[in-house]
C-alpha cells in the first residue's frame, strides 16, 4: 500500500442531503494519513451506509498531488417520502393508524422505516385480535416531486382469531376455574357463551397476567410467578397455556411499631387489623395503611388529627418458614393548620358558594376527611364534573 495525506474530499450525487454532512459522517478528515488500498477508505464507506439513509455508495480517487489524495464520494441517495395510503381497511383504521406509524412526509424512506411501519400496522391488528395480518408496502415514484415516493401499504387483517381454551399448568394451588376468573379481559369463547368475545388482545392478555399475580400475591403466595406461556394456534383457533409457580403461602406473624408517640402499638395494631395468621397480602396492608376508601386506617388516624407530614414505611425484618414479621417505622411529623383556601378555575359561580360548603376553614387543623367531605359537597352542587375538582393541600413544614 501507499501512504498519502488526505488532501480533500468531494461528493457527487447528493440533491437533497448536505455533502458536508456526508463527509463529516464518513469520520475522515483533511491532512489525515491514509493508505491506498487500506481500512481507512472502507470504514468510512460503512460509516456513511450505516446511516440507512443511502440506496448507494462508493469512494474514487479524483486525483493525487505528490503525497497528497484526494477523494470523491458518489452517492446514491435513497428516496423520500412525499404521501402515503392503506389499502384493505376502512378510511376510520386508516385514520388510527396513521396517528400510530407517525409517518412524516418528507423523510428519507429506509428500510428502517419501512420495517417499523410494517411492525406497527401488525401489532395494531394483533391488538385486535387479527394474528395473521400480512402487510405488503409498495414505493411509486411520485412524478411531481424529484427522488420521492408515495407508499402504497395494503393490509391484510385476516380473519379474527379467537380464543377457545384457557388452561393453567404447573404447581398453580388454586383451580383453573379460579384462575380464569381473574382474567377480566382474555376470556375464552365456548359455543353456549354468546356474549363472549374470546378476542385476543396482546396488551389485554398482558394486564390479565400481572393481574393473575397480584391475585397470587393477595391471597399469600408472594413469591408466585408466571414461568411460561403458550399460545398455541389450531383449527379452532388460540388456545392459552400458562405454567404457574405459586410457591409457598405466606402469613403475617409480629407486627411491630417504632416511631409512634400520640398513638400506642396496641391502638394502631387495631386500627390496622391485621392479626398473626392472617395470609400475607400486600394490597390489604397498604389499604390498612394508608388507602382504605372508608378512611379506616392508620394514615387517616394521624392526618384526621393535623398530621399532614406523616409517614409510613413498613419493612419485613424477618422470614421464617412461612412467617414474616414486619416493622412499621413511623414519622408523625408535626400538626399542620389550614392557612388560606384559595380556589381555581371556578367559572360557573361565585366563589362564596363553593366556600359555603367547606368543612374545613383558614385556622382549623388539618383533616384529611374533612377535605374529602368539602370535595363531595363541591361535587353535589351540580356545577362541575366531580372528576375533575382536585383538592391540594400545599404543605410547609416550616410554618405548620
Amino acid at each position: 500500500p501507499r501512504k498519502y495525506t488526505l488532501g480533500g474530499i468531494t461528493v457527487s450525487g447528493a440533491k437533497a442531503l448536505d455533502p458536508n454532512t456526508l463527509i463529516g459522517l464518513s469520520g475522515l478528515r483533511i491532512g489525515d494519513p491514509i493508505n491506498i488500498p487500506g481500512e481507512e477508505i472502507g470504514k468510512a464507506i460503512r460509516k456513511i451506509w450505516n446511516q440507512g439513509i443511502l440506496a448507494d455508495v462508493s469512494v474514487s480517487i479524483a486525483r493525487t498531488e505528490g503525497d497528497k489524495i484526494f477523494l470523491d464520494f458518489n452517492v446514491r441517495e435513497r428516496p423520500r417520502l412525499s404521501k402515503f395510503n392503506f389499502t384493505g381497511i376502512s378510511k376510520g383504521q386508516g385514520e388510527d393508524l396513521e396517528k400510530k406509524i407517525k409517518l412524516i412526509r418528507g423523510k428519507v424512506v429506509t428500510d428502517a422505516l419501512l420495517s417499523n411501519t410494517r411492525s406497527q400496522v401488525r401489532k395494531f391488528y394483533t391488538n385486535k385480535g387479527f394474528l395473521d395480518t400480512k402487510v405488503v408496502i409498495r414505493q411509486v415514484a411520485d412524478s411531481m416531486l424529484s427522488n420521492s415516493v408515495a407508499l402504497k401499504i395494503d393490509v391484510d387483517k385476516g380473519k379474527k382469531v379467537r380464543i377457545h381454551d384457557i388452561s393453567f399448568t404447573g404447581d398453580k394451588a388454586f383451580k383453573d376455574s379460579k384462575l380464569k376468573k381473574q382474567f377480566k379481559k382474555t376470556k375464552e369463547r365456548k359455543p353456549y357463551k354468546f356474549l363472549t368475545p374470546g378476542k385476543f388482545q396482546r396488551s389485554e392478555y398482558e394486564d390479565d397476567k400481572k393481574k393473575l399475580v397480584d391475585f397470587y400475591n393477595n391471597e399469600g403466595y408472594r413469591d408466585a410467578a408466571i414461568v411460561s406461556d403458550t399460545l398455541v394456534r389450531d383449527k379452532k383457533g388460540l388456545a392459552l397455556s400458562l405454567k404457574v409457580d405459586a410457591g409457598p403461602k405466606y402469613y403475617f406473624r409480629n407486627i411491630t411499631w417504632t416511631g409512634n408517640y400520640l398513638y400506642d402499638s396496641k391502638t394502631l395494631s387495631s386500627v390496622l387489623g391485621i392479626k398473626s395468621g392472617t395470609p400475607y397480602s400486600k394490597e390489604t396492608l397498604d389499604k390498612r395503611l394508608s388507602y382504605n376508601p372508608t378512611g379506616q386506617d392508620v394514615t387517616s388516624l394521624y392526618m384526621n388529627d393535623g398530621y399532614l407530614f406523616f409517614s409510613i414505611d413498613p419493612v419485613e425484618t424477618k422470614v421464617q418458614g412461612d412467617s414474616i414479621d414486619i416493622e412499621m417505622r413511623i414519622s408523625e411529623g408535626v400538626q399542620a393548620r389550614v392557612k388560606d383556601i384559595n380556589i381555581t378555575g371556578n367559572t360557573k359561580t361565585s366563589d362564596h358558594v363553593l366556600r359555603r360548603t367547606l368543612r374545613t376553614l383558614p385556622g382549623d387543623k388539618f383533616n384529611r376527611e374533612l377535605l374529602i367531605r368539602s370535595q363531595r359537597e363541591i361535587a353535589t352542587l351540580g356545577y362541575f364534573d366531580p372528576e375533575k375538582i382536585g383538592i391540594n393541600p400545599v404543605p410547609n413544614q416550616n410554618d405548620g
